[in-house]
């Protein structure tokens, strides 16, 4: 799975690599070292737009926009009675994304994805006793996992309409099981670290087949993207880090420095 993650690059540096159009409203985002469920979090959506819409890109199903937005980490489905409902919704399982309640409307045509630093995952000992292991995944060349993700527009009932905050952008991330921990590298390790792992799309490819809009076949898309999962860790290393991480209100980037580097 995929509680808790680092996402400390500025809107600019995520609109160049992933190839996205900025709103014309400015997004301003804080390095975040300690990103837990409910937290606005940046993404990338591709949506259909008319002609002479800037950013617009022809693709065999029509004119597209890739966007960069800022979405509340945990789906909302439209159906949820309030906010409160994405905080168990942060990991969508591609196993059964099909067919949850939650999630089959999006996955249909709301594909998203979700560009992180690293992610932070805690080994439990052997035995299933004791405490818990905080590590930091990421990638050797510093550049960003792109995770596959969902998105939902939710209207909050609370909010009257017309008013500020009446339509809340939520994501979600996909997850699948993790590599054997006999797997060789740092796909063993994964393995090892927990028996679930988030989707990481592999390329440029990868991320132009999830996101397009026009493409219905969800069934054929989560398969792919699954079939590939562990072959986007390639490159991947992770490290033991301290235990200030387990507390959200701790954020900074001493968090993701490896145990014993500190003084």
């Amino acid at each position: 799975m995929c509680g808790r993650y680092v996402i400390a690059r500025a809107a600019g540096d995520l609109v160049d690599e992933l190839d996205a159009w900025e709103p014309e409203e400015e997004i301003l985002l804080r390095p975040n070292y300690n990103v837990a469920p409910t937290t606005d979090v940046p993404i990338v959506l591709e949506r259909l737009v008319e002609a002479g819409a800037p950013g617009a890109v022809q693709t065999p199903g029509g004119l597209v926009r890739r966007e960069l937005h800022v979405a509340r980490w945990g789906l909302l489905p439209i159906w949820a009675k309030d906010a409160s409902f994405s905080s168990r919704a942060f990991n969508a399982r591609s196993e059964t994304v099909l067919e949850k309640p939650s999630f089959r409307g999006a996955v249909k045509s709301k594909r998203c994805v979700v560009p992180v630093d690293g992610y932070y995952e805690w080994r439990t000992p052997a035995g299933g006793k004791g405490t818990k292991t905080p590590f930091f995944v990421h990638r050797e060349d510093g550049k960003p996992i792109v995770f596959a993700g969902l998105y939902e527009w939710w209207k909050d009932p609370a909010v009257a309409d017309g008013e500020e905050g009446q339509w809340v952008l939520s994501c979600t991330i996909l997850t699948t099981e993790s590599p054997s921990p006999e797997d060789d590298g740092v796909q063993g390790a994964l393995g090892a670290l927990h028996d679930r792992l988030p989707i990481a799309l592999a390329d440029e490819d990868a991320i132009s087949a999830w996101l397009d809009p026009s493409n219905k076949d969800a069934a054929s898309l989560v398969e792919a993207v699954r079939a590939r999962a562990v072959e986007a860790t390639q490159g991947w290393a992770l490290r033991e880090v301290g235990s200030a991480v387990g507390n959200v209100r701790n954020n900074g980037p001493e968090l993701i420095e490896p145990v014993g580097s500190l003084f």
